[in-house]
C-alpha cells in the first residue's frame, strides 16, 4: 500500500518532466501534454475537421495507450471488456471534448497551464471542480451506466491497433496525413521523442491510475485526497521547471494557445468535469483503460475524436488571445461555441436523470 501511494506522486512528477521536455523539444508552450487537445490534432491529421492550424498525427497520444497496455500486460491486468452504454458513453465523449476544446484544454493541460503561470485557467480549474461536484450529486442518487463485461480478448486490443495505425501513417505514409504548416499543430517534437513521452506516461498513468476526475471525485465522496496528489505533483514540478528555465509567466490574457473568456472557460470545463464524472474517468484516464482493453473507454475516446471535428467543423472551439506587432486580439468562446456548452449542459442533465437507478427514482 505504501509504495502504491507512493507511485501517484512519483507518476506526477514524471509527467511534469514529461510535459517540460516535450515542450523544450518542440511542443506548444503550456502544451507538453494536452489529451483534448492532441485528440484534435489527429482528428485534423486525418482530415476529420478543416482547422489548418491544429492538424498533425501525435504520437504522445499513440504512446499513452501503447504503454498502458504494455504495463497491463506485464501486469496481468489487462482485461478485456466492453458493454456499458458503449452509445451513451460515444456521446459522453463528444460532450467533454467540446467543453474541453471551449477552453482549449484538458484536465492536465489546465494544470500544465497554471503551472506556466498561465492565470486564464484559473477560471477553468473552478469550473472543473463545480462540474465535479454536479457529477458527484448524480452518483450520490444513484447514476451508472451499468456493469461491462468480458469479451473476447482481441475486442481488448481494438484501440491500440488503431493507435498503431494512426503511428505507422505518421511515419510511413505522410502524403495521406494533413500537416499544420503554422500554428499549435506545427509546434510539436520530433516524433520519437513524443512517442517515448506518451509510453513513459502511459505506463506509469496504468500502474498509479492517475486521474485528475477521479482524485476530485474521492475528495467530494470520500475525502481522500490519494488520487488528487498526482495532480499537485504535476503542478508543483512544471511550476519549479519553468521558474529555473524562465518561462513562469503569470499573466491574465495572451497565453500560449489560450483566452481570458473567463465565464465560458469555467462553463467548458464544468461540462469536462461534469462529463468526466459520468464517464468514470478523465480524457487522459479514458485512454489508460483503453490500454488496458476497455472496449468502453475505447468507444469514448473515439467519441473524443469526432467530438472534437465536431467542435471545429461548426466552430464551437476557443480563439486564442494573439499580440501581432504590438496589437493585441481578443479570443474566447464564440456564439457557435457557447450554444454548444448549453446543448451539452442540458445533455448531460437528461443523462444524468435517466440513468439515475430505479429503485433511487422511487424515493
Amino acid at each position: 500500500m505504501g509504495k502504491n501511494k507512493l507511485l501517484v506522486p512519483v507518476t506526477g512528477i514524471a509527467v511534469g518532466i514529461a510535459a517540460l521536455l516535450l515542450t523544450a523539444a518542440g511542443n506548444p508552450a503550456n502544451m507538453g501534454f494536452c489529451i483534448a487537445c492532441f485528440l484534435r490534432d489527429i482528428a485534423g491529421g486525418l482530415g476529420l475537421h478543416s482547422a489548418e492550424k491544429v492538424q498533425y498525427l501525435r504520437p504522445e497520444i499513440v504512446g499513452l495507450v501503447l504503454g498502458a497496455m504494455g504495463m497491463a500486460l506485464a501486469g496481468r491486468e489487462f482485461r478485456a471488456r466492453a458493454g456499458s452504454a458503449p452509445a451513451l458513453r460515444f456521446v459522453l465523449g463528444m460532450i467533454v471534448m467540446v467543453g474541453a476544446l471551449a477552453f482549449l484544454g484538458c484536465p492536465l493541460r489546465m494544470v500544465i497551464r497554471l503551472g506556466g503561470g498561465d492565470l486564464t485557467a484559473v477560471a477553468g480549474l473552478l469550473g472543473f471542480i463545480a462540474g465535479i461536484g454536479v457529477g458527484v450529486l448524480f452518483l450520490k442518487k444513484g447514476f451508472s451506466l451499468g456493469r461491462a463485461y468480458k469479451v473476447k480478448k482481441a475486442d481488448g486490443f481494438v484501440l491500440p491497433g488503431v493507435m498503431l495505425a494512426v503511428l505507422a501513417l505518421l511515419i510511413a505514409a505522410p502524403a495521406f496525413i494533413h500537416f499544420s504548416q503554422s500554428g499549435p499543430g506545427a509546434s510539436h517534437a520530433y516524433w520519437l521523442i513524443s512517442l517515448a513521452g506518451g509510453l513513459v506516461v502511459g505506463a506509469l498513468a496504468q500502474k498509479s491510475r492517475l486521474c485528475m476526475a477521479g482524485g476530485l471525485r474521492d475528495v467530494f465522496l470520500f475525502r481522500d485526497c490519494h488520487l488528487l496528489i498526482g495532480f499537485a505533483a504535476i503542478f508543483v514540478t512544471v511550476l519549479a521547471g519553468n521558474l529555473v528555465t524562465g518561462q513562469f509567466d503569470p499573466t491574465l490574457a495572451v497565453q500560449p494557445v489560450a483566452h481570458h473568456d473567463y465565464l465560458w472557460s469555467f462553463l467548458g470545463m464544468a461540462l469536462a468535469g461534469w462529463g468526466s464524472v459520468l464517464l468514470g474517468g478523465c480524457p487522459l484516464r479514458q485512454l489508460i483503460l483503453a490500454g488496458e482493453g476497455s472496449g468502453d473507454s475505447a468507444v469514448t475516446v473515439l467519441g473524443m475524436i469526432a467530438g472534437a471535428a465536431l467542435a471545429h467543423n461548426f466552430g464551437m472551439a476557443g480563439n486564442a488571445d494573439a499580440m501581432t506587432d504590438g496589437v493585441f486580439t481578443a479570443g474566447g468562446v464564440a456564439a457557435n461555441g457557447r450554444i454548444g456548452i448549453v446543448i451539452g449542459i442540458v445533455l448531460l442533465l437528461v443523462i444524468s436523470i435517466a440513468n439515475l437507478h430505479k429503485e433511487e427514482k422511487a424515493k
